[in-house]
């Protein structure tokens, strides 16, 4: 007959689980100053990416990417998708990639704030370390959001008001520009 059905249990969800890695010391991309630290896998494919001469953006996006991950894994929840893309922009920022904080007006004062001095973190070789009352608090608030801002729908929905709001012209050139600069296909 076939296999029965596997629930969706956290055994199940464990083959998509990478070993988180706190890496001691700084070096580059892996500065400890968050209590989520990204992982090692994440850390390595940004740093690629900078060889590669990509885009700050394209570099802050593994660390999107690995937010998305963690929610659809049950690590932690997140109230939207725009909550769970600042999550990783955050760390990328902290992590040392150099993305520029939103300029005036493109944020609200206080999004921008948090961004600069992230940016600054993620520059400076601070020996302080991170308050562990604050990151339980965190944590423990994050993981009481749902887990459906990381959905294929909600992302789509994401997407494409974010692209509502740019130019023709901006998508077009975006497009262009992804073309131009895509690895060569093999045949």
């Amino acid at each position: 007959m076939g296999s029965p059905i596997p629930s969706l249990t956290a055994n199940r969800l464990s083959f998509y689980r990478k070993p988180s890695i706190r890496l001691s010391g700084c070096e580059g991309y892996a500065c400890g100053r968050s209590s989520t630290m990204p992982e090692k896998e994440t850390l390595e494919r940004a740093r690629e990416d900078a060889r590669e001469g990509k885009s700050p953006s394209t570099q802050a996006g593994e660390f999107v990417r690995e937010e998305m991950h963690h929610i659809r894994e049950g690590k932690h929840g997140a109230s939207s998708p725009q909550q769970a893309i600042a999550i990783g922009l955050s760390k990328a920022r902290r992590a040392g990639v150099k993305l520029q904080p939103p300029s005036r007006g493109k944020a609200s004062p206080s999004t921008t704030e948090k961004a600069g001095r992230d940016y600054e973190a993620g520059q400076g070789h601070s020996k302080r370390r991170s308050s562990a009352s604050r990151s339980r608090a965190t944590t423990r608030a994050l993981k009481r959001k749902g887990h459906s801002a990381a959905s294929p729908e909600s992302l789509s929905r994401q997407a494409t008001s974010a692209a509502r709001k740019r130019s023709s012209s901006s998508r077009r050139n975006a497009a262009l520009k992804a073309a131009r600069t895509r690895k060569a296909r093999r045949s």
